[in-house]
């Protein structure tokens, strides 16, 4: 689980805006350029050209079922 404090400082490196957690800690998603971030061993990777792009307004895509694309 990522630092509550971690979450508090961390930003979208794309467009500087928040950042929230997936429910199970895997991605962190930003709402305003619709990219998500990988959390690896509860490392974020916030390199824009690893970001994923996803559709906010599509509940499942939050979901944890999707993290497990990253396996």
């Amino acid at each position: 689980m990522l630092d509550p404090k971690l979450l508090e400082i961390l930003a979208c490196p794309a467009c500087r805006g928040p950042v929230v957690p997936s429910p199970d800690h895997q991605w962190l998603f930003c709402s305003s350029c619709a990219l998500k971030y990988r959390v690896q061993d509860d490392i974020p990777i916030m390199l824009i050209e690893e970001a994923e792009k996803w559709d906010p307004s599509d509940p499942a895509s939050t979901s944890q079922t999707e993290a497990g694309e990253r396996d």
